[in-house]
């Protein structure tokens, strides 16, 4: 398997320099860059796995690129930032990062996520138990674009928690998905306490559905248990 190459997107040259130590260590390449426009040149000239940004950066903020980075269909983004709170960390969500972590960060906790994103991007058959394009209340889940697509044409991009987390409801309609199940699923790791990540995803996929406002609602909230998927695959 071909060692992953991570980028640290961090302004601050010691938080960077420790990063970088960090995952050399575990024995990833490890790109460094202080800005967007040094980002850019990255993925031109390499082949990026993984993202770990700060939000707070010279230039375009961390926030403005990752709309950028979830367009690229196998690479994960992680959040590390100074700003703890509750606004940051749900916008970040719903722009599309994979996970979130604040300074000071446990090297352990970060590297063990950054691992088990990295199972999630690694393999570009990673959803190959769905055929490419799935046709549900006429819509389609394209596995090949990673988007969904309404009933009267129109594509969403999704990033990859919103279309790992729909993916999980098309394979098991009609059932009840626990907020553990699908973090898992979308990305490889456990509900942490006051985690609001699901919710947000789940926020996300439904403003897609709401483009069609005569459709039945198709992802329904079941109190206390999680979330269950009312619609037809066909």
């Amino acid at each position: 398997m071909q060692t992953p190459n991570i980028l640290i997107v961090e302004d601050e040259v010691v938080t960077r320099t420790t990063l970088k130590s960090l995952f050399e260590a575990e024995g990833y390449n490890v790109f460094e860059a202080e800005n967007g426009h040094e980002m850019h040149d990255f993925f031109q000239n390499n082949q990026i796995n993984l993202v770990i940004m700060d939000i707070n950066l010279p230039g375009k903020n961390g926030l403005l690129l990752a709309r950028e980075v979830r367009d690229r269909k196998n690479v994960g983004l992680i959040f590390l930032t100074g700003r703890d709170n509750d606004v940051d960390r749900i916008l970040g969500l719903e722009i599309g990062a994979d996970d979130y972590l604040t300074k000071p960060f446990n090297p352990r906790e970060l590297t063990i996520r950054a691992r088990n994103l990295l199972s999630r991007t690694s393999s570009a058959s990673e959803d190959d138990d769905l055929p490419s394009k799935v046709n549900f209340n006429g819509w389609t889940l394209d596995g090949d674009s990673r988007s969904l697509i309404s009933p009267v044409a129109k594509e969403f991009r999704l990033p990859r928690s919103e279309f790992r987390a729909l993916h999980l409801f098309l394979s098991n309609p009609g059932k009840i998905l626990t907020r553990e199940q699908l973090i898992m699923e979308m990305t490889g790791r456990e509900l942490r306490p006051n985690d609001r990540t699901v919710d947000v995803t789940i926020r996300r996929i439904r403003k897609h559905f709401e483009s069609q406002p005569d459709d039945e609602e198709l992802i329904v909230t079941i109190h206390g248990e999680g979330y269950r998927f009312c619609g037809e695959v066909d």
